[in-house]
């Protein structure tokens, strides 16, 4: 099977924030931004497995910013590694202003998909990733060391086997 770049699952959502969809500050609910989040980065999994997708965890989320009402809100994601039926995706919101047309990144998330079949059981492999570029690089490598920790967390893997998130503190 043959590895494919981050670029090929890259999924960017873009949409306004409406009346409905704020809390009574006049801001996007945390709840709406992480479905927009789930669908988006399902759909960069699937796009980079090829396979029907399951939200497996939400690794991480930073609310940096708010998001008023009448924001342009655009969530990029991005598959940042393989692994044998799951993906980390990683996850970029961004704010445009209306007048200017610049963008400032909001906020960010980590999640985590498993690849499954008709019947929902995790296929056996799925493509590996190619970084291409130096961000590319460091969100592959990180996420290595990230899923070691969770494993160990879990207590699935033992703390000397975690060879990537050892090499941190020796």
């Amino acid at each position: 099977m043959e590895a494919r770049y981050p670029s090929e699952s890259r999924t960017i959502l873009t949409d306004l924030v409406l009346p409905g969809e704020t809390n009574p500050l006049n801001n996007l609910f945390g709840g709406e931004l992480l479905a927009r989040m789930d669908r988006a980065a399902g759909i960069a999994a699937g796009r980079h497995s090829r396979r029907i997708v399951v939200t497996a965890s939400v690794n991480h989320v930073a609310f940096s910013k708010a998001i008023p009402l009448g924001s342009v809100v655009t969530v990029e994601a991005k598959v940042s590694r393989a692994f044998r039926s799951s993906m980390e995706v990683v996850i970029d919101v961004w704010i445009e202003d209306r007048q200017s047309g610049d963008k400032t990144r909001a906020n960010e998330a980590i999640y985590t998909f498993v690849a499954v079949n008709e019947s929902g059981a995790p296929v056996m492999t799925i493509p590996q990733i190619k970084p291409e570029t130096e961000l590319e690089q460091e969100r592959f490598d990180a996420a290595l060391r990230r899923k070691q920790l969770s494993l160990v967390l879990a207590g699935k893997m033992k703390p000397d086997d975690a060879t990537e998130l050892k090499a941190l503190f020796t």
